[in-house]
């Protein structure tokens, strides 16, 4: 019983000194795979990217802004720099477009694409695109910005636009077509401008031929002019 009692502890701190040595030997593959992210801010593109490369990373350019810094230079960074992340990991820097040196033209009631055109003669473009339905107004039809027209302390090349789409068009609620012929259905949609895209026929014990079956949309959905209905008819 003894020698069996040495045996089983013996096991024991093998297996002990075996798990010990798989943990850190784990922790150090971990280890080997995690670099220290580089500080970017102030460097320019290339040496950014070299800098980048050379500790196995990559990186993303997620935005351009206007700055004191050089055109091309790093202005923030993300994940920050000095702390640990895996190798092939990419960094999301914005640069620098330089100072400002253009002011935020007007664009309100011009169309889209001459506000595009505008934008980019001063070297800027459209950033996030609203619209909205809007009684008085053509569509594609410019009736807010941000940054102000003006504006000449913008930081950023990108200018957002609240777009008409003109008058909402009419809605209409939809009607209950089962029990009705495809001619009555039709005739019902008629003044609507709304229109059948699609008959399919189905087999419906008790309920004759030619008489509608189910829908889509439900009815009592609402459906602007124009809008397709389909039907399943008994055969």
């Amino acid at each position: 019983m003894e020698w069996f009692g040495r045996l089983a502890l013996l096991i024991f701190v093998l297996a002990s000194v075996a798990f010990l040595s798989a943990i850190t030997a784990m922790r150090f593959a971990i280890q080997g795979r995690e670099v220290q992210m580089p500080k970017l801010a102030g460097k320019n593109a290339k040496e950014a990217l070299a800098a980048l490369q050379s500790a196995g990373l990559s990186m993303k350019v997620d935005d351009r802004v206007y700055s004191e810094g050089p055109v091309d230079t790093v202005v923030r960074q993300s994940p920050p720099p000095d702390i640990k992340v895996k190798r092939g990991q990419r960094a999301h820097v914005v640069l620098s477009l330089g100072p400002q040196r253009v002011t935020i033209p007007p664009l309100t009631d011009k169309s889209l694409r001459a506000a595009r055109i505008e934008l980019l003669r001063g070297g800027m473009q459209v950033g996030e695109l609203s619209s909205v339905y809007l009684p008085g107004y053509d569509s594609d039809y410019v009736v807010q910005q941000e940054p102000a027209p003006g504006t000449s302390d913008a930081i950023s090349p990108h200018v957002d636009l609240l777009v008409s789409l003109g008058p909402r068009p009419p809605a209409y609620v939809t009607p209950n077509f089962t029990g009705m012929t495809l001619l009555e259905a039709q005739q019902k949609l008629g003044p609507a401008g709304m229109k059948i895209s699609k008959v399919t026929p189905i087999s419906v014990p008790g309920l004759a031929a030619g008489i509608i079956a189910a829908q889509s949309p439900a009815p009592g959905s609402r459906l602007d002019a124009n809008s397709s209905i389909e039907l399943q008819v008994a055969e």
